[in-house]
C-alpha cells in the first residue's frame, strides 16, 4: 500500500506530459494554419488561372 501512495504522489512525470501536450496543441494550430492558407492559395491559382483562358 505504501508503494501505491507513494506512485500516486510522484509528479516526475507530469512535465513530461505537458510538454507533450502543449506540442501537440501546437502542432494542430500549424496543421489548421496550413490548410487555411492552402485553400487561399488555390483560390488565388484557380482565378488567375481563369483570367488568363478567359478570352
Amino acid at each position: 500500500m505504501h508503494t501505491f501512495k507513494r506512485f500516486l504522489a510522484d509528479e516526475s512525470g507530469a512535465t513530461a506530459i505537458e510538454y507533450g501536450l502543449i506540442a501537440a496543441g501546437i502542432a494542430l494550430a500549424i496543421i489548421a494554419a496550413v490548410k487555411n492558407a492552402g485553400t487561399a492559395v488555390s483560390g488565388v491559382f484557380t482565378s488567375v488561372n481563369t483570367k488568363l483562358t478567359t478570352p
